[in-house]
């Protein structure tokens, strides 16, 4: 099968575009939310079109797929394919639950493993992502945009802040610390001993006003301008408008940093209150001392959002991982390394929840 995605407005456009496009016949694997509700994007496969058989003549070429199928009694082997397609779902759905993925999420990720028919469901699960999901790492030269970063308490933002400095520096750039983190103690002089190792000027901002002003003033000076907040409450209204004023007082893009062993309902509720005031990427962090994440795939899921980089380590040095499609695959899967196909070849018994969770998506497509 064929996998393509369509952007639109609105999800009529979109079903518009796929008809015209694939035909009558397409199937929907996947739809979500883009730039915080402002358009969505769907997710469509169509089969690849047979090749007939054609007799042969003496202009025909030696090998003809067509022909080849044709004059032979044992290519179709639906039972052999659809048990190895039933165990790399069943491989895939394995990591889903284990992760504690929301059902939503992991349905279109099943079912977009399913449409490819691979035969590793490492391969199968890098795949996924790249279909479904967005990535979009940070610059790491000169950046027009200052970069804000952003989310709840204890999220790591002040740390993320240090990475990205620490990054610009050691690639020979400059760079502009602001902190809008004045009333947390010791929010300041956390900062300030990552920006002094750095030989880097750290300025304050007391509001909206402070940090306009910062902002013109090295705009143009250094090659990015990187801005860290307070913890705030997304489901606080007060939090929110605060927030969206400091995002109001210059050339700025807000990045969420969301850690990546909270609840996935959380994380999801979350991620969709930031994408409504503007955020369009997000940085998981802590990933080193997660062991379930479900919530990074419901938080991209549900707000619309990009994979920028991910943070894995507490060191500043080792600073910030630009996040691919393999490298998420790999969080969830590490035996991916190995062979994991033998593992699907050899038939290994997914788990008992796997493969009830298979029947029961095979139960309502036929249903």
């Amino acid at each position: 099968m064929r996998l393509k995605s369509f952007y639109a407005k609105t999800m009529t456009e979109a079903m518009h575009m796929v008809r015209e496009a694939l035909g009558e016949d397409a199937i929907i694997i996947a739809t979500r939310e883009e730039n915080g509700g402002k358009a969505v994007r769907v997710t469509a496969a169509i089969d690849h079109e047979f090749v007939p058989a054609q007799p042969k003549t003496s202009s025909s070429p030696s090998f003809e797929i067509g022909s080849v199928l044709a004059e032979r009694d044992d290519w179709l082997q639906y039972d052999e394919e659809d048990s190895l397609d039933d165990r790399v779902s069943e491989a895939v759905i394995d990591v889903m639950l284990k992760h504690g993925v929301p059902e939503d999420v992991m349905d279109q990720i099943v079912s977009c493993v399913s449409v490819m028919g691979l035969e590793d469901p490492a391969v199968s699960l890098v795949g996924a992502y790249d279909t479904l999901f967005n990535f979009a790492p940070l610059p790491h030269k000169a950046h027009k945009k200052a970069l804000m970063f952003v989310g709840p308490p204890g999220s790591g933002k002040t740390l993320t802040a240090a990475k990205q400095a620490a990054r610009i520096v050691l690639n020979g750039g400059s760079v502009a610390v602001i902190t809008c983190d004045t009333v947390r103690a010791g929010g300041v002089e956390q900062l300030q001993a990552f920006t002094r190792l750095l030989k880097t000027d750290l300025f304050k901002a007391k509001n909206a006003i402070d940090l306009a002003m910062h902002i013109k003033a090295q705009t143009g000076k250094v090659d990015q301008i990187l801005i860290d907040t307070g913890g705030l409450n997304p489901f606080d209204a007060k939090d929110m408008k605060d927030l969206s004023s400091l995002m109001a007082s210059g050339d700025i893009e807000p990045i969420l940093v969301l850690p990546a062993a909270m609840d996935a309902g959380e994380s999801g509720d979350m991620a969709r209150v930031f994408a409504a005031i503007g955020v369009r990427r997000f940085i998981p962090s802590r990933v080193d001392i997660a062991r379930r994440l479900g919530g990074l795939l419901a938080a991209a899921h549900a707000g619309g959002l990009s994979f920028a980089d991910v943070s894995n380590t507490p060191k500043v040095a080792d600073g910030l991982i630009p996040l691919t499609p393999s490298l998420l695959a790999s969080f969830f899967l590490p035996q991916s390394s190995s062979s994991p196909k033998n593992d699907v070849g050899s038939k290994k018994s997914a788990s008992p929840a796997a493969k009830s969770t298979l029947a029961k998506r095979k139960t309502r497509k036929t249903g």
